[in-house]
C-alpha cells in the first residue's frame, strides 16, 4: 500500500471509528484472580494499519496521534463497560495529550458518567518514554488525572534514561517493570538483582508493581518466588477482543499448593505463647500496678471478662496516671476498665505465624503494638511478643531457603523426609512417586549443562503443573530426581499425564538431526561409541504401610526400588509396586 493509500485508510479509521479494542488480563499472582485488564487497540483487520506500531507511527507522522488516542480511549471504555470486565481498566495515555487542542477537560469523566463507570476502577497508564511521544512525562500530567480521582501507573519502568528519577518525582500508584527485565529472569542473576531493588523501593513507597512480558512458566515461578504479586504477559493471557474473566488455573493451583503446605507445615502462634499475669475487668488499678512491680519485664497486663480478653493496660499509661499530683490516691481504687486500651491483636492459638504476621503488618502504624494476645477458643491463655514473631519468621525463611533446591525452588531432602514422617505418624494412606530421567548423563554431556538444567526445570514444572495441590506434596531430591507424595486418589492419572506431556515437551530440546536419529551418540569413558535414545521419564510408585514402616528411610528405600523397576521397563514408564510387597519389614533384613 502506497503512502497516499495509507493516509486515506488512516483518515477513514478516524472518521468512522474503525478501532477495535482488545484487552490483556493482569493477574494477581498470589491468588490467580484477575486484577484488571490493559486496553490495547487494533486497526482494521487485514490492512497495513492493523498492528498498533504501524497505526500509531503513521498517526504521529501525520500529527494525528492525539486524535487517534482519544478515539482509542472512547472505544476501550465503551467496550469495557459492555463486557462488564472484572477488576480495573488500564488506559494508555501520552503525556502531551493534555496540551493538545483535541483534549477537552473532563472529557474522560463525562464518558465514564455516560457509561456508568467509576473512575476509581480506571488506571491512567503513562509511559516513561512513549515511543510516539517525545514531550515526556511531568508532574502536571500526573496531578491532572489524580485530581479527577484516577490512579496513575508508569509504564515500561527501566526503558528510559531517568526511570528512578521519574518514579521519585511523579510518585505513581503503580509501576510496571519493563519486559526487558522479565525476559529470562530465571536465568539471569543481574536482572534478578535489578528487580529485587525495584521491589524494595516499591515496598518502601507503598507502590504496586506489575511485571510485564511474562512469557514462560519459569519466569513466572521466579517472579512469584521473589515476591512480585501482579503480572501480565503471553503466558498468562494474550490480548483478545472478548476476554474470559476466569481465574488463572496455574496460579490458582500454585496458591492452593502454598496454602495446603502452610496449613500442613505451619508453625502456629502457640509456640510464641508465654504465661502472663492478667487482671479482671473489675480489678482496682492498684492491683494492676502491683503486677507491674512484681514483673519488671511486663509491659502490658491483659484485662479479662469471663476469661476473655477485652483489652490491656500498658505500663507507661498507668505510670503517667499515677505520677500526676494526687494521681494514685484518686485512681488506685478505680476499676481497671478506666484505663483500658482495646487496640489489641487477639489471635487463636492455632493461627499460623504467617497469618499473624499479615495481621500485624496490616495494622495502622500508630496502632502497632508489641503484644499479641493469644486465646484458645476465645479464652485467654497467654501473650506473644512482636519481636519473637519477627525473629521466628526470619528463622523459618532462612530454613526454607536452605532446604529448597536452587534450580527449581522446590523443597529438598529435609522437608521431604519431614513430610513422609508426618504422614507415617498420622497413619495416612498415601503414595510416594519417585521420578527419574533415563539417559540424562549422556544428554547432559552432549548438549551441555545449560540444556541439562532446562530439562530438569521442565520435569519440575510439569510435576508442579499436573500434580493437584490438594493434600499432595512435591519435592526435588537433587539432580534429575523428584518426589511426589499423594494423598489424592487419582495419583495414577496425574503420573500418566506427566509422562505424556514430558514425551512431547522434551523433543524441543533436540535438534532436527538428533530427532531424526532418535537420540544421540556419545563416547563412554573407555572410548566406546554408544547410542542413547531421546530422554524418557521413569516413575516408580509405592504405597507404604504405616503399620510396618516406622521411618522415612525405609520409605525412601522402597521408592528407590520402585524407580529402579520403572527404569528397567525402558522409555516413559510407570511402575506401581504391588501393595502386599510394600511392607517395610522385609527391608529391615536387607
Amino acid at each position: 500500500m502506497s503512502p497516499i493509500e495509507k493516509n486515506v485508510l488512516l483518515n477513514n479509521i478516524l472518521s468512522h471509528s474503525l478501532i477495535t479494542p482488545v484487552f490483556q488480563p493482569i493477574f494477581d499472582l498470589t491468588s490467580g484472580k484477575v486484577y484488571g485488564h490493559e486496553a490495547l487497540s487494533r486497526g482494521p483487520k487485514n490492512t497495513p494499519l492493523y498492528s498498533p506500531d504501524a497505526l500509531f507511527s503513521l498517526a504521529t507522522e501525520e500529527n494525528r496521534l492525539h486524535e487517534l488516542e482519544l478515539l482509542c480511549r472512547e472505544r476501550a471504555l465503551t467496550r469495557y463497560a459492555k463486557l462488564s470486565l472484572p477488576g480495573r481498566l488500564f488506559l494508555n495515555v501520552s503525556a502531551s495529550l493534555l496540551s493538545s487542542p483535541y483534549h477537552q477537560k473532563g472529557m474522560t469523566l463525562s464518558i465514564l458518567n455516560d457509561l456508568g463507570l467509576d473512575q476509581k476502577d480506571i488506571i491512567i497508564e503513562l509511559s516513561e518514554q512513549h515511543p510516539y511521544d517525545h514531550n515526556g512525562l511531568s508532574r502536571t500530567s500526573v496531578e491532572h488525572y489524580r485530581k479527577m480521582g484516577f490512579q496513575v501507573a508508569i509504564d515500561d519502568l527501566g526503558v528510559g534514561y531517568s526511570g528512578l528519577r521519574l518514579w521519585s518525582e511523579l510518585q505513581p500508584d503503580i509501576v510496571k517493570i519493563d519486559k526487558h527485565f522479565i525476559h529470562d529472569i530465571d536465568k539471569d542473576d543481574i536482572k534478578r538483582e535489578f528487580v529485587r531493588s525495584i521491589i524494595t523501593i516499591s515496598q518502601r513507597l507503598d507502590c504496586k508493581l506489575i511485571a510485564e512480558g511474562i512469557e514462560t512458566q519459569q519466569e513466572l515461578d521466579q517472579l512469584i518466588e521473589m515476591g512480585v504479586t501482579l503480572g501480565q504477559g503471553f503466558f498468562l493471557g494474550r490480548p483478545t477482543e472478548n476476554p474470559i474473566p476466569n481465574t488463572h488455573l496455574y496460579l490458582q493451583k500454585q496458591a492452593q499448593r502454598r496454602s495446603t503446605f502452610n496449613i500442613d507445615h505451619a508453625e502456629t502462634v502457640q509456640t510464641l505463647c508465654r504465661t502472663t499475669p492478667a487482671a479482671l475487668a473489675n480489678s482496682p488499678l492498684n492491683l494492676v500496678s502491683q503486677l507491674f512491680t512484681d514483673y519488671p519485664t511486663l509491659f502490658a497486663v491483659p484485662i479479662l471478662k469471663n476469661e476473655k480478653p477485652i483489652g490491656v493496660i500498658r505500663r507507661h499509661q498507668l505510670h503517667e496516671l499515677f505520677s500526676t499530683t494526687y494521681g494514685r490516691s484518686l485512681y488506685e481504687h478505680k476499676p481497671a476498665t478506666l484505663l483500658l486500651s482495646d487496640d489489641i491483636l487477639i489471635v487463636e492459638s492455632t493461627a499460623s505465624l504467617s497469618s499473624v504476621s499479615a495481621l500485624v503488618t496490616n495494622q495502622e502504624a500508630d496502632a502497632l503494638n508489641n503484644e499479641i494476645i493469644i486465646v484458645q477458643e476465645g479464652k485467654f491463655i497467654g501473650t506473644g511478643h512482636l519481636r519473637d514473631l519477627l525473629k521466628r519468621i526470619t528463622e523459618l525463611k532462612i530454613q526454607n531457603a536452605t532446604y529448597s533446591n536452587p534450580l527449581t525452588l522446590l523443597p529438598g531432602n529435609v522437608p521431604i523426609h519431614k513430610e513422609v514422617s508426618l504422614r507415617l505418624a498420622a497413619k495416612e494412606d498415601f503414595h510416594v512417586a519417585y521420578f527419574d530421567l533415563n539417559d540424562f548423563k549422556p544428554f547432559n554431556d552432549y548438549f551441555g549443562y545449560a540444556k541439562g538444567d532446562a530439562v530438569i526445570q521442565l520435569v519440575g514444572n510439569l510435576i508442579k503443573e499436573l500434580v493437584s495441590p490438594e493434600g499432595n506434596f512435591i519435592g526435588h531430591i537433587g539432580g534429575d530426581d523428584f518426589v511426589a507424595i499423594f494423598r489424592s486418589q487419582n495419583w495414577e492419572h496425574q503420573c500418566r499425564a506427566i509422562l505424556d506431556k514430558f514425551a512431547l515437551e522434551v523433543r524441543h530440546f533436540y535438534t532436527q538431526e538428533t530427532l531424526q536419529e532418535g537420540g544421540v551418540w556419545t563416547q563412554d569413558r573407555q572410548g566406546n561409541t554408544l547410542f542413547h535414545p531421546i530422554l524418557s521419564l521413569a516413575i516408580g510408585v509405592v504405597n507404604p504401610n504405616p503399620e510396618e514402616c516406622d521411618n522415612h528411610h525405609l520409605v525412601a528405600e522402597l521408592a528407590a526400588q520402585a524407580k529402579k523397576s520403572a527404569k528397567q521397563k525402558g522409555g516413559n514408564a510407570l511402575y506401581i509396586q504391588p501393595y502386599q510387597n510394600t511392607y517395610c519389614e522385609p527391608m529391615c533384613a536387607v
